[in-house]
């Protein structure tokens, strides 16, 4: 077979942005995907993909850039996978998000909504996670220019993130601009030592090497915990290293180890033990504190957090007399945040971990009227469950990308709470749910929510009014 021919396409107008973080253009009738362009770009590109209504491909040259176009403040923008949206101004990116919300909820999914209220932003659009993973890898993505001949085992070696589409390749991150200090220093200083002292850095095709990955966890006082994941347990080494760690940098409150000699990088059904510090770091809101340990789930966007969860207890409409059920409530954040206006709050969580620091945060916040329960949803949400429990009033529901399951849908409606706030990270499978739940209910309030600069990625809180 012959090759493929090559496709360039020279001089294209990019019009808009599109989904997934892509900008669009228009050639010859059929629709064109480009990465990492702005609206108002003249650039060249090569196609990667082609089919018969679409095409998809990358910048080759920009002929003549956007006057939108912004110069991208991370040196490592275009190869990491993460804040694409460098380029295009923060009110873009919001204006894109607001549109992405109406497309998923009208355009694509038909349903009927009031007018969606502005996007919420994001007073920070730098320096705005709470929590980063990091791998070792002994085999780096090798940069343009680099000679990998050339180059010593050491200098192959790498910790930062996962490039896009190859699961066994590591870009080695000089400066992250995700995460407040002390994150960059405790990842170089990590990765130095290592170096130094020849410890081996993992091999993820082939499962051999010391160091496998990490993760950074900060609050908004200052405060740091620190994981730090190993393949095998080797006590002299993995001593030694924890020790440099938390001599170098005092910030580390939680000092955790994890052995980890599986083939997957999940730490969820691993022990995490604590080497040096607290067992937790915390995050306030309102008057209330929540514990954050090795394995919780908390909003990575703290102040956002704060806004979303606002959102939903402003939508909930409580008066202190209803039975809320607080649907995927992870740590109890949601549930213990609409407690004191509600007479019950009973929460449902599939990480047996996550309820008992929910039940940990409760007895510390000295809130009384929560309840919490672990497993998968689908088994725990019945009917039987709901006539033992109390039908709910309002439910909060904040699931994974996935959205729900039809069960839990069919649980809902048969349960008919007068409200159902749903907060979603994903309106495509929100928009299906809605769809799911549109012949009890309308569409009463549209609220996004931006989380995550610099990504596609949008929150959304919508309000359902049992019709």
């Amino acid at each position: 077979m012959g090759k493929k021919k090559e496709i360039i396409l020279e001089n294209i107008e990019i019009e808009d942005v599109a989904a997934e973080g892509k900008a669009i253009a228009r050639v010859d009738g059929a629709v064109l995907f480009v990465q990492f362009a702005v609206p108002g770009d003249i650039v060249d590109v090569k196609v990667t993909k082609k089919k018969k209504n679409y095409m998809e491909g990358y910048i080759l040259r920009i002929v003549r850039p956007s006057e939108h176009r912004l110069e991208p403040f991370c040196s490592h923008f275009g190869t990491c996978g993460g804040c694409k949206w460098q380029p295009l101004p923060y009110e873009m990116q919001l204006k894109a998000k607001q549109q992405q919300v109406y497309d998923q909820l009208v355009r694509i999914g038909h349903l009927e909504v009031p007018e969606i209220s502005p996007i919420l932003p994001s007073d920070r659009t730098v320096y705005y996670r709470n929590k980063l993973e990091f791998t070792f890898s002994s085999r780096r993505w090798i940069m343009e220019g680099e000679d990998p001949e050339s180059l010593t085992p050491q200098q192959r070696c790498g910790l930062g993130f996962h490039v896009g589409r190859f699961f066994d390749k590591v870009l080695d991150i000089r400066h992250c601009w995700l995460q407040k200090e002390p994150s960059n220093a405790i990842r170089l200083f990590i990765k130095e030592y290592a170096l130094t002292h020849g410890f081996e850095f993992f091999d993820i095709r082939n499962h051999t090497g010391f160091l496998r990955n990490m993760f950074i966890r900060t609050n908004e006082a200052g405060d740091v915990m620190l994981v730090l994941c190993f393949h095998y347990e080797d006590a002299d080494k993995r001593k030694a290293l924890l020790d440099a760690v938390a001599a170098e940098f005092p910030q580390i409150v939680s000092l955790w180890y994890v052995i980890n000699g599986k083939a997957n990088d999940s730490i969820s059904d691993l022990e995490c033990i604590l080497y040096k510090g607290e067992d937790a770091i915390y995050e306030t809101m309102e008057n209330l504190k929540f514990r954050i340990g090795p394995k919780s789930f908390y909003q990575t966007n703290s102040p956002q957090a704060y806004r979303l969860y606002s959102t939903a207890r402003e939508y909930a409409g409580l008066t202190g007399k209803e039975t809320v059920y607080d649907l995927y409530t992870g740590t109890g954040t949601i549930a213990q945040f609409v407690s004191s206006s509600a007479a019950k709050v009973i929460g449902i969580e599939y990480v047996p971990e996550a309820i008992k620091d929910a039940e940990i945060n409760a007895k510390n916040n000295n809130v009384s009227n929560c309840e919490f329960f672990a497993g998968d949803m689908k088994d725990i949400l019945t009917d039987s469950f709901v006539e033992e429990h109390g039908r709910p009033d309002v439910v909060i529901l904040d699931p994974p990308r996935a959205g729900i399951h039809p069960d839990v849908a069919g649980v809902l409606l048969n349960a008919e709470p007068d409200r159902i706030v749903y907060v979603s990270c994903n309106p495509a499978s929100q928009a299906r749910d809605l769809a799911i739940l549109s012949g009890k209910y309308r569409i009463s309030a549209v609220q996004p929510v931006d989380m995550f600069p610099h990504t596609h990625h949008v929150e959304n809180v919508v309000l359902l009014v049992r019709i």
